[in-house]
């Protein structure tokens, strides 16, 4: 199972990764979650303290790491497209809750088409996690749709995208549907989340086909309180918890 989330930012992508990260984990099947959204908040949301959090240094940090694995550094303009990076999700993971997470980061340059060590570097690792034949694969996206022009997601089974019940949401799904295509993904399902009341349920409904939507979350108070404390979202809402259970249900069927 190899799946990217992604959507606006603020939608609930990160509560829907960890969560699933750690229904998978609690299985015992190996998980590993990627962070790669600039705006890292994975850890947070698998359990990490603030302090363990911002201890991590990110991949796109990793000068020394980078410049080993690309062969770039001041004296060489050339570098590897192709770095050695399989042996990095042992060697850099985080465990936590029996996941393993890792933090990419990101490449503080310019435009969406950089060609650079650091860039190439991030490419190469999310292109190896899918091809880890048995474990469970799930990438937490940055907000909005760059990534999908970089093509950093493209080997992955499925997109999951999260909505809220919203014209401009559907507008984001429909989207990430026409450039996943161009990437050669098929499958882009939705998770409807913050789900107010029947008349939200009924657009979302309405607006996203049958066989592409996975499930909905409702609009809980208990998620906010977590989000608040620094707290997984897993330990805080039984309720939301259940609703995400029912969603990995589906995607358990896809698996097989």
């Amino acid at each position: 199972m190899k799946v990217a989330i992604t959507g606006k930012g603020g939608v609930g992508k990160t509560t829907l990764a960890s969560t699933l990260a750690r229904l998978y984990a609690d299985e015992g099947r190996t998980v590993l979650a990627a962070d790669v959204d600039p705006d890292a908040n994975l850890g947070l949301a698998l359990g990490l303290s603030q302090e363990e959090v911002d201890a991590i240094v990110p991949i796109s940090k990793m000068r020394t790491l980078v410049e080993e694995r690309t062969g770039a550094n001041e004296a060489n303009k050339f570098f590897k497209l192709n770095p050695y990076v399989a042996d990095i999700p042992e060697k850099y993971a985080k465990d936590i809750n029996g996941v393993k997470l890792l933090v990419m980061g990101t490449v503080d340059v310019g435009g969406s088409g950089c060609v650079c060590p650091e860039h190439v570097m991030l490419k190469a690792i999310l292109s190896s996690l899918t091809y880890r034949k048995d474990d469970v694969v799930i990438m937490d996206m940055e907000a909005g749709l760059e990534h999908l022009g970089r093509g950093t997601a493209a080997n992955m089974d499925q997109f999951i995208v999260v909505i809220e019940p919203g014209s401009r949401s559907v507008q984001t799904y429909r989207n990430v549907k026409r450039l996943a295509a161009d990437l050669g993904v098929k499958r882009v399902r939705v998770v409807a989340n913050k789900i107010r009341c029947a008349e939200d349920e009924a657009f979302i409904r309405s607006a996203i086909p049958a066989e592409d939507l996975l499930g909905l979350i409702h609009l809980n108070p208990e998620i906010m309180d977590a989000d608040r404390k620094g707290l997984s979202p897993y330990d805080c809402s039984p309720s939301a918890l259940a609703e995400i259970r029912s969603i990995k249900a589906i995607l358990d069927q896809d698996e097989k």
